[in-house]
């Protein structure tokens, strides 16, 4: 059985990152499969999914990483192309990925005691999102 839904959300942008756990574990439970697999995906080019442990402290220490990582405040040969000035954004989205794969045994998705699912917003703006949201499974 295959069941898919949708999460809209608004963002910040600038490495927002924002819990999505509470939303995709309602999308499993409305699905009624058991055992599986979960495929948490964006639909955009500069957002990624992962789990972290979503507190306050960590938020920022992996905002702080990200910039170090990838900075904003470079040159890319992207904005030289399109003028857009996220190429930054684009890079980061490369590197954490769009998707997130995740078992799911009894109905429970197979996350750690202090694991959630996020959504990162690398772009250099506020955007409206949409999370795919699938499950797999009998």
């Amino acid at each position: 059985m295959v069941a898919t839904d949708t999460i809209s959300l608004s963002t910040k942008g600038f490495t927002d990152i924002l819990d999505i756990t509470d939303k995709v574990t309602g999308i499993v439970a409305k699905s009624g499969i058991q055992n599986g697999l979960v495929n948490v995906f964006c639909s955009g080019s500069t957002g990624g999914i992962t789990t972290i442990e979503y507190e306050s402290g960590l938020i920022k220490d992996l905002q702080k990483a990200i910039e170090k990582i990838v900075p904003s405040n470079v040159p890319y040969e992207h904005d030289k192309r399109w003028g857009d000035g996220n190429g930054f954004s684009h890079i980061r989205a490369a590197l954490m990925k769009p998707s997130l794969t995740i078992p799911l045994v009894k109905g429970k998705l197979s996350l750690g005691t202090w694991q959630q699912i996020v959504f990162m917003d690398f772009d250099n703006r506020g955007r409206d999102r949409e999370i795919v949201v699938q499950v797999v499974g009998e």
